[in-house]
């Protein structure tokens, strides 16, 4: 029997990390709740890429939020496609905008923002913040939740 979960490839079984953000799969599902608007929010404290500079490690904590459409991504595939930033040399502006871009491309969301709060390096803190448009109206947007860098101080 056909459902809407029929066509993943990597959720129920062993995934290889992709190598790259670029061979990542991700992949979406329908929304079986596509006619109310709600915020799904996906949290990686965790986040990882390296300076394209010095092939250092970059850290992050990322925040997504979005309002779904007629489609939902799949977790799964978001934490390899995630995961797969772990050997990417990018800039954290880049990092962060690229995935957001990646997941609208994908989902064609009614609406999406990014907040890509960086650990510092050379005493710097960046934060990344973007979004796809106004905030909705009729859904509840909770802040992000993630305090501005403050240090030892």
């Amino acid at each position: 029997m056909e459902t809407i979960y029929s066509n993943l490839t990597q959720l129920g079984g062993k995934t290889e990390l992709p190598a790259s953000p670029e061979e990542a799969t991700l992949e979406r599902v329908a929304n079986p709740q596509a006619d109310v608007s709600y915020c799904v929010r996906f949290t990686a404290p965790e986040f990882t890429s390296l300076c394209p500079m010095t092939g250092q490690p970059d850290f992050a904590h990322l925040v997504i939020d979005y309002v779904p459409d007629a489609f939902l991504v799949e977790s799964k595939s978001l934490k390899l496609f995630l995961g797969a930033f772990r050997n990417h040399g990018a800039f954290h502006e880049d990092c962060t905008i690229s995935i957001a871009r990646r997941l609208v491309d994908l989902l064609s969301p009614r609406w999406l923002r990014i907040g890509g709060y960086w650990y510092p390096r050379g005493g710097i803190p960046i934060d990344v913040f973007w979004q796809t448009g106004a905030t909705p109206n009729e859904v509840w947007i909770p802040d992000q939740g993630v305090p501005p860098y403050r240090g030892r101080g």
